[in-house]
């Protein structure tokens, strides 16, 4: 048998993107990109204290306060850029935790087979029979909602759906032939799975992580929305568009300028999603 360790590696190309993909690709990590550092950047970027107090409550947008002022007169705009800060870092953890225990539940599944992939797969679909917004708010209200909590309940929420799209990319992987010409360069499992399997299904594992971030924004502004997210006086986008829509006929800014940070963000993520799919070298859906 051959040594595994001068076995070469087997790698597809990926077919490039036409130019409008490759515009719109960067164009919507750019727009991330701005939204996440002008977030990060929230100490130097905010033009006023998130919870400094004034006299212009539910003021309008104005050179000062370009979103306005809430019911304390607190500027929105810089209590828009913090609060983005913990809505990208709950979306971000949330991502981290569904990718990370998601591949490795799939490609379990998908290599292991038999009795424990049936066990594996039919405990993904009963999880996913179940509404997420409803697990959510049983872990929510059983603890206290802090940013670390919520990225991990809502990335456990969003497990299942990535290992069920590892576990059927793995399989079509491993039915390939450089799967094939590995096994018979005698490449031992582990190196199978993550030096030739993982490494060809980086644009399948790049689409899901964006979905899942858009999934996570969502679940934590609907968690926000009912009033189980982050507790005041810190905010998300989806506390302060959950106090906007209570207050929304002194200050229609004050609901607006929150959802639309939301909305876009979650549109350049499906967009990113989208362009990452037409990646794939064979064409396949993503």
């Amino acid at each position: 048998m051959a040594d595994s360790r001068s076995m070469p590696r087997l790698r597809r190309r990926g077919v490039p993107l036409p130019h409008r993909g490759r515009w719109l690709t960067w164009f919507a990590v750019g727009l991330l990109v701005l939204l996440l550092v002008g977030c990060l950047a929230a100490t130097w970027a905010a033009p006023a204290d998130p919870t400094a107090q004034s006299g212009e409550r539910f003021a309008g947008a104005s050179l000062s306060h370009p979103f306005g002022t809430d019911e304390l007169g607190r500027d929105l705009f810089s209590r828009a850029l913090y609060g983005g800060r913990l809505t990208f870092l709950i979306a971000g953890g949330a991502t981290a935790v569904a990718m990370l225990v998601g591949t490795l539940w799939g490609m379990g599944a998908a290599f292991l087979g038999g009795l424990l992939d049936e066990l594996l797969m039919r405990v993904a679909d009963t999880l996913m029979a179940i509404p997420q917004i409803l697990f959510a708010l049983v872990f929510v209200a059983a603890f206290e909602p802090t940013p670390w909590r919520l990225a991990l309940i809502v990335g456990v929420l969003l497990t299942p759906t990535t290992a069920r799209m590892v576990r059927s990319t793995v399989l079509t992987e491993l039915q390939d032939d450089y799967v094939a010409a590995a096994v018979a360069y005698g490449a031992p499992s582990h190196q199978l799975l993550l030096r030739e399997v993982l490494p060809n299904i980086r644009g399948q594992l790049g689409v899901q992580a964006a979905i899942n971030g858009a999934n996570a924004i969502l679940v934590e502004a609907s968690l926000s929305f009912v009033g189980l997210g982050i507790q005041p006086p810190e905010a998300t986008w989806g506390t302060l568009v959950q106090q906007g829509y209570q207050r929304m006929y002194q200050s229609m800014g004050y609901l607006l300028f929150p959802a639309a940070l939301i909305f876009v963000t979650i549109w350049m993520l499906n967009l990113l999603a989208d362009q990452l799919g037409g990646q794939d070298p064979r064409g396949r859906a993503a």
